[in-house]
């Protein structure tokens, strides 16, 4: 491999025109002719740039709406033929085909598309790049003798170097631009594969997925662990990787898990809701008319795990919320869709403090296709817990029946519950968790740790379970305390004893046949 290629002639195709005027006005400064297509030649041609068309340089007109343009003999021979080679010298010569030493090209939009709610079907498969991948890969194999261009940032480098070497590029940064190039057409077909995948509603046999890197991190779970947040490339829904930062120090590895948490249980409930969390489990958590009163509610339900957790809200931060927040003694991070001037004003104040929006915690985006999760070398994939509860259909199988508001109690508490770590048990105070009992290895040792955290807070309250009642245990210690309603899945062969302690105790009990583990 020769080291330094002195760029002659070079194809310029781009979807993304940023840089593109600067690059061709230095290109042409250092005599390099320009090949161009489309709407990528009628920018160059608004900046008064020489360039040739791909039809006047190949002979032969884009046909087919510009499906077919740079798919020719010529391009790729003068792409992919061995400057070394006499044959491939000879065969050139008798084609009277020209050399291209330079091919800079980006990508249709598919992973915009795709990310796009209003796209359709018919837009995305246009949006699907044939000549441009084929071109990367041609100019990458023959990286030797060509250099490839796909990132509009790489620009002003190669810019650089060319005009310090007598308008040649090194055999280092074409391997490096050649390892760029792979890796985005890799990722290109993955986004497309997935996409077919995604639209047979199934896992299938092979699962592609594409992550873009958006920042490394200090460290991970602890100091002595690398990390980096990535995006999932075509994700179409809400998501962290869209958040913007406005005060504070920079997110940690257990700052953006606990937080993503945080934004799985906002996203649950249409009223004003707040959600206090701690390890990816709430400690608190309401809904309230009001968004402060949401806040207020759920930093009640307890105050010393609150201590240093992260803050979730469905609802624009006003100045009463903001208020709030910022006579709590510490909080990590604050999540909304939003904050006025005034409520950002105040809270900027305390500066360690760090404060997302995220809009789209405020639009209906559809919810995530599939859910993973990584095990030691392998991945687990399934659909996401979303489903409804159908009141309608529920069963109560007790002697008393709960009342409208112990139902509406229960349902919120049942929305919630899943969020929690299993097994969990929650009591509640009308739309407001009061005690949160999770991660326990036995149901009755989570109902015991849900009665402490409520205190005298259990009487008249309700309890919402993410899984069934093996035995009467659970139930007999919360009921005793005085909550007076239970939601759980049911299902249990000792569901008939669990009836009996409810009916003995004088509770209501709803089975909703709906199982909400969280491991």
């Amino acid at each position: 491999m020769q080291d330094l290629v002195k760029i002659k002639r070079a194809l310029i195709s781009v979807s993304d025109k940023a840089g593109l005027t600067e690059l061709g006005k230095k290109l042409v400064e250092m005599e390099v002719e320009i090949i161009s297509t489309g709407g990528t030649l009628g920018k160059l041609k608004e900046a008064e740039i020489q360039a040739v068309s791909i039809a006047t340089f190949t002979g032969t007109p884009e046909i087919l709406g510009g499906r077919v343009k740079t798919l020719h003999p010529k391009v790729h021979a003068g792409i992919l033929f061995k400057r070394q080679d006499e044959e491939h010298l000879a065969e050139m010569s008798r084609q009277e085909y020209k050399p291209i030493d330079l091919v800079v090209v980006n990508l249709y939009p598919f992973e915009q598309t795709l990310a796009n709610p209003e796209a359709t079907h018919k837009d995305k498969i246009e949006n699907i790049d044939v000549g441009g991948p084929t071109m990367i890969r041609a100019a990458a194999k023959n990286m030797d003798a060509v250099a490839v261009v796909t990132d509009p940032s790489d620009y002003d480098n190669i810019l650089e170097e060319m005009a310090k070497n007598d308008g040649c590029l090194s055999q280092a940064t074409r391997k490096m631009l050649a390892r760029k190039a792979f890796a985005l057409t890799a990722r290109y077909d993955k986004a497309i594969a997935g996409y077919f995948a995604s639209e047979q509603g199934e896992t299938t046999e092979d699962f592609n997925l594409s992550f873009s890197k958006i920042q490394d991190l200090r460290y991970g779970e602890n100091p002595h662990q690398s990390a980096g947040f990535y995006r999932l490339n075509g994700f179409r829904g809400v998501t962290l990787a869209d958040a913007v930062q406005h005060a504070g120090k920079e997110l940690s590895f257990n700052n953006i898990a606990d937080i993503d948490a945080t934004l799985e249980m906002i996203l649950e409930y249409g009223e004003p809701f707040a959600a206090v969390v701690k390890h990816a489990n709430p400690c608190g958590a309401a809904s309230a008319d009001t968004l402060a009163e949401a806040y207020r509610l759920a930093y009640e339900t307890d105050p010393l795990s609150a201590f240093g957790s992260i803050i979730g809200l469905n609802r624009m931060v006003d100045i009463d919320t903001a208020r709030l927040l910022h006579k709590t003694k510490f909080i990590e991070c604050i999540l909304a869709p939003g904050y006025t001037d005034e409520a950002l004003a105040l809270m900027r104040k305390k500066k360690t403090r760090r404060l997302l929006s995220l809009p789209s915690i405020a639009e209906n985006l559809p919810a995530p296709a599939k859910m993973f999760k990584n095990v030691q070398g392998g991945l687990l994939v399934q659909g996401p817990d979303n489903i409804d509860l159908d009141v309608d259909n529920i069963s109560i199988p007790t002697q008393k029946k709960p009342t409208d508001a112990e139902m509406e109690s229960l349902i919120f508490g049942f929305k919630l519950v899943k969020y929690v770590k299993s097994n969990a048990v929650l009591i509640c105070q009308g739309k407001s968790a009061v005690g949160i009992g999770m991660g326990q290895t036995s149901r009755v040792d989570s109902s015991l740790l849900a009665i402490r955290r409520a205190g005298d807070r259990t009487k008249g309250g309700t309890c919402a379970s993410d899984a069934f009642f093996p035995m009467p245990d659970g139930l007999e210690v919360i009921a005793e305390k005085g909550v007076t309603a239970f939601i759980q899945p049911g299902g249990s062969k000792g569901d008939p004893d669990v009836i009996a302690a409810a009916d003995r105790l004088g509770v209501s009990m709803v089975f909703t046949g709906i199982r909400h583990f969280r491991h």
